[in-house]
């Protein structure tokens, strides 16, 4: 798929504390300093995505500021895609580059940023016709949505085709 973008201060809060706006006074950081926090991010990310019950084998993650490279192999591309979602919908993070393959390829999704105001009777009518069909929406969301009624602007969801 390529590279995927998403806004950097919307989504979920998994790095922790930022380093950001800490007083001039303190010590400078060093490059120990700066890859033990990368490392941490990484693990976090990581967690994040197997703690979602996501399944990708060889599962490898690389941090560049505000990009991350995932790699591995998923069987199927819903997967693949909650997998980027997943990682992009992580406050900090503003780029995902995909490079995860699949084994039964499969048509690929759009991606819908919600904006304020959206929910998912709203996309499901923008992109299917029909408001009642969020459960679509909704179900090719799990398990990064709990309740179809949590949905924040800056989010990026799935919107499967239709069968």
């Amino acid at each position: 798929m390529g590279l995927f973008s998403f806004l950097k201060n919307a989504g979920t809060s998994v790095f922790g504390k930022s380093t950001a706006g800490k007083p001039a006074a303190a010590p400078a950081r060093t490059s120990l300093d700066e890859a033990a926090e990368r490392a941490d991010k990484i693990n976090a990310l990581r967690d994040l995505i197997q703690g979602l019950g996501l399944s990708v084998e060889n599962l490898d993650i690389q941090l560049d500021g505000d990009t991350v490279v995932i790699y591995g192999q998923t069987e199927s591309q819903a997967e693949k895609e909650k997998v980027i979602l997943a990682a992009g919908n992580v406050s900090g993070i503003a780029t995902v580059d995909d490079r995860i393959s699949v084994v039964v390829p499969e048509p690929e999704a759009q991606f819908h940023e919600v904006q304020s105001g959206d929910s998912l009777s709203r996309i499901a009518k923008k992109y299917y016709g029909d408001a009642m069909k969020y459960p679509v929406i909704f179900e090719a969301n799990k398990p990064m949505l709990k309740d179809p009624d949590k949905i924040y602007p800056g989010q990026v969801l799935r919107i499967p085709a239709l069968s």
